[in-house]
């Protein structure tokens, strides 16, 4: 890997830079990887967007990956672990990924996804038994250069997989207040040492590597910090991996939060926890207790982030100010600022709840390429855009969010869009009709629940069968966890449905999101 893993390697070879829960690896043996991945990628003579895809489960090899991939000029595509091969197709053709790295999990459904799309080289780790055409990662890197890549090279932002407030996923760039940036690679690094988390000592990584924040581990190694990434998220595991290696930052979603705060206190209290500085959290709103419970085990480390992946961070709030405005997820931060507007587009004052937008200073906003209406449908104006939540703000400048307007379901800190389970439940000869809504669910904040019209009221299908109709064609967080049959889903004269309106009888009070 060129620029700081180079002189890490030189300064402190024997450091461990990287590791997971299989291998350590030093800088120097980091440096050598990454820059045998680089090489490696310059000599696939890809196209001129030069995209690559990541498809697989958390390891030191796909942060290795994703690094390459980035030091080679390319834009990586994060693909879901969760995908099936129907989903990975999906995305690999809209991209135009020409390679696909994966491991031993997720290999099957790489190879069936890649057998109907032209053109993609399948680069598999820890897989002795890879079907004919698959390349081992281990042997494609001995056959590449461990000589310095050139710097010479433009970085490019990750193409990310949203379903944003409607529609099917979209790949968007990485938005500029995320991506580091840069004519070379020299300014790309330099632009990624700003980074605050780099303050921290060794970052953890607990989320998976597919979702912008849990991604920022790339980055931070790229920019010279230690790393510690975990496999599928166990909470005592978390605690045990913070004292071992005294990581001092992360990021995370107020499910993990949910978890260990779910853990036995015996358990809990075996664990020091206090070299963590930094935890910010981000996904998906975090209850108000669990935040407390946080804050008093773990200090005042917290640090909300809200926004989307389209977009990154419009507001922030330390825990000191958090405790001041219990609830908020702050104040808006550059380039943005905070407006609430009512049903007509006009703005309200503080205190009012209404729709939240924010306007872009730079203009820019939203951007889906390839899909001009739905880039519009996300703007009230340009540069003025939505995340799909009603809220207010007060007279401080804090922003809360109360409830959302678009169909979205945040569960777990996911953005699942109902539209993909409702378009497999549809095609069900029973079924008439059908609405996907979020209900209430205590770990995960809200959970998929479909509202089925069937077209035989005395002979419907039963909740098990759409369900497994759903994970036959889906990935399974993506599915309903519960059918209800119901005599009608409420959609007016033009074919719309209310989802606010379905979701309403399912929770306690006016709100109706987690």
């Amino acid at each position: 890997m060129a620029l700081i893993a180079a002189d890490r390697a030189k300064e402190r070879p024997d450091e461990v830079a990287l590791r997971d829960d299989r291998i350590a690896l030093s800088w120097a043996e980091v440096h050598d990887i990454e820059n045998r991945v680089t090489n490696g990628l310059h000599a696939q003579r890809l196209g001129d967007r030069r995209r690559v895809a990541v498809f697989a489960e958390n390891s030191a090899e796909t942060v290795l990956a994703h690094v390459g991939g980035m030091f080679a000029g390319c834009s990586v595509v994060p693909v879901n672990f969760h995908f099936n091969a129907d989903e990975v197709e999906y995305i690999l053709r809209d991209s135009g990924s020409e390679v696909l790295f994966t491991g031993p999990e997720n290999l099957d459904r790489a190879v069936d996804a890649v057998g109907r799309v032209s053109g993609v080289t399948i680069i598999a780790w820890r897989s002795p038994d890879r079907p004919a055409g698959v390349l081992s990662w281990e042997e494609w890197l001995a056959g590449s250069s461990n000589a310095e890549p050139t710097h010479d090279v433009a970085p490019r932002p990750n193409l990310m997989y949203t379903s944003g407030t409607t529609g099917l996923p979209k790949g968007v760039d990485l938005p500029p207040t995320m991506f580091a940036g840069g004519g070379n690679l020299e300014e790309f690094v330099a632009n990624l040492q700003k980074n605050r988390f780099i303050d921290f000592g060794t970052h953890i990584v607990i989320g998976p590597m597919y979702h912008t924040g849990p991604l920022g581990g790339v980055r931070i190694l790229a920019a010279g910090g230690p790393v510690v990434v975990l496999g599928r998220f166990d909470p005592e595991n978390v605690l045990r991996t913070i004292e071992k290696y005294r990581t001092g930052s992360s990021v995370m979603v107020p499910t993990h939060f949910k978890r260990l705060l779910d853990l036995p206190d015996e358990v809990r209290a075996k664990y020091d926890v206090s070299s963590m500085k930094l935890v910010a959290h981000t996904g998906a709103a975090c209850p108000v207790d669990v935040k407390w419970q946080m804050i008093k085990w773990w200090g005042p480390v917290l640090m909300d982030a809200y926004g989307a992946t389209e977009v990154g961070t419009t507001c922030t709030i330390n825990s000191e100010e958090w405790m001041a405005h219990p609830g908020s997820v702050g104040r808006a931060v550059p380039p943005f600022s905070v407006l609430v507007v009512d049903d007509d587009g006009n703005e309200v004052p503080a205190g009012t709840e209404g729709r939240l937008y924010f306007e872009d200073s730079t203009g820019r906003g939203i951007v889906y390429p390839n899909d001009p209406e739905k880039t519009a449908k996300a703007h009230l104006r340009p540069g003025v855009f939505t995340l799909g939540e009603i809220g207010y703000v007060d007279n401080e400048g804090f922003v809360y969010i109360t409830d959302r307007f678009s169909d979205m379901i945040v569960s777990g800190g996911v953005n699942i869009y109902p539209a993909e389970a409702e378009k497999v439940i549809i095609e069900h000869p029973g079924v008439a009709d059908v609405a996907v809504i979020g209900v209430p669910d205590a770990t995960m904040g809200e959970a998929v629940k479909a509202l089925v019209v069937p077209k035989d009221p005395k002979n419907a299908p039963t909740p098990e069968e759409l369900i497994g109709l759903c994970r036959s064609k889906l990935s399974g967080y993506k599915c309903p966890k519960t059918v209800e049959i119901v005599a009608t889903v409420g959609r007016n004269a033009m074919g719309k449905v209310n989802k606010r309106a379905l979701r309403a009888p399912y929770w306690e009070g006016s709100r109706t999101i987690g």
